[in-house]
């Protein structure tokens, strides 16, 4: 049934013939009719430049926890692979390159050796990149395979999660003494910790026992994990934006001057790490915390080189540049690292 018209149209018809119709317009301002810069009435800037940092960190994760090859046939998870993913991803110039190693059977394990034998070569041929990856001790024995890792200096970045869900089917869940001797102990050893939030209630638990306690250095540096399977849910564009929104504003109004990353994480994927670059936010990609491109397509990430070299594009078409690994140091806190050398600076 169609919308009954309701418009006194005989009032409108006699209007048109008391006066021209027109639109009434009265230019205060000239020569200018609309002055980008300034006004006839004070000295007053129109069009601020927006907030947003000209350089961005991308940090380009190589494999990450999660997936295997059943879900993604082009993750490495071989030693081989993952050193090739590495150096074809340090090549291009990211801020940060995020490290997993597997085992034989291929689980994500904390074996000094592995490490050693992935990061070291990388390292030695790429210096400026900063080297991180997730130190989670799952497995009896992992807490001081961690700690060597972490003294070896073979991470300069390294998540602390302050969280407790059902990533998946897994429960994952940290004990809040894990998480605070664990950010104790990357400060002790110079390895700056990057809290790691899932859901809104992890700032809440992050805030408690790090923050408030006075154990966390500043800056604040933040990871949001949300849109994985037991995080903050993002199954549509509009979840997307209101959680991504809510959880920066709950770390904001702790402090403001908090970095933060955002994972390109799930069926989110690229969409919320352009979103996250619009907001000025910095972004981790790769095949750490998706397996897609797209939100609404199926096609699988093939490289990790070529999804780094999408992003940048990506910053670069914002007006944004990637930050190096120096300016990153110096963004979160760390000392600046001597390119000639293939050892972090404060080794």
């Amino acid at each position: 049934m169609a919308k009954r018209d309701t418009v006194n149209w005989k009032y409108i018809e006699e209007l048109k013939k008391k006066e021209d119709f027109k639109t009434h317009w009265i230019p205060y301002g000239l020569p200018e009719i609309v002055d980008p810069f300034t006004s006839k009435y004070g000295d007053i800037e129109v069009y601020p430049k927006w907030d947003v940092p000209e350089k961005v960190v991308i940090s380009q994760t190589i494999n990450g926890a999660f997936w295997s090859k059943k879900s993604n046939p082009n993750i490495p998870i071989a030693p081989e692979e993952i050193i090739a993913s590495a150096r074809e991803c340090a090549e291009l110039g990211p801020s940060t390159v995020h490290v997993h190693v597997r085992n034989e059977d291929g689980y994500n394990v904390l074996d000094p050796e592995l490490f050693h034998q992935c990061i070291d070569p990388v390292r030695e041929e790429f210096p400026l990149p900063v080297f991180d990856g997730c130190m989670v001790p799952f497995l009896d024995g992992e807490w001081d395979n961690m700690v060597s890792v972490l003294s070896d200096r073979l991470l300069e970045v390294t998540p602390v999660n302050s969280t407790a869900c059902y990533c998946g089917d897994t429960l994952f869940a940290k004990p809040p003494h894990v998480l605070i001797e664990k950010t104790r102990l990357c400060q002790e050893l110079g390895v700056k910790p990057q809290v790691a939030v899932y859901s809104d209630g992890d700032v809440d638990n992050a805030h408690r026992y790090l923050i408030k306690t006075g154990l966390l250095e500043k800056p604040y540096f933040w990871i949001i994990l949300a849109a994985l399977p037991g995080g903050s849910p993002m199954h549509n564009p509009r979840q997307m934006v209101h959680t991504l929104m809510h959880i920066c504003e709950l770390i904001y109004d702790i402090d403001q001057d908090s970095i933060i990353v955002v994972c390109a994480a799930g069926r989110a994927s690229s969409y919320l790490a352009v979103m996250a670059m619009l907001l000025g936010l910095h972004v981790r990609v790769g095949m750490e915390d998706t397996i897609w491109e797209y939100p609404h397509k199926d096609e699988l990430i093939s490289s990790n080189a070529a999804n780094f070299a999408r992003f940048k594009a990506i910053a670069e078409l914002l007006g944004r540049e990637v930050a190096d690994g120096n300016e990153y140091r110096e963004l979160i806190g760390l000392p600046k690292q001597d390119v000639t050398a293939g050892a972090p600076a404060h080794a």
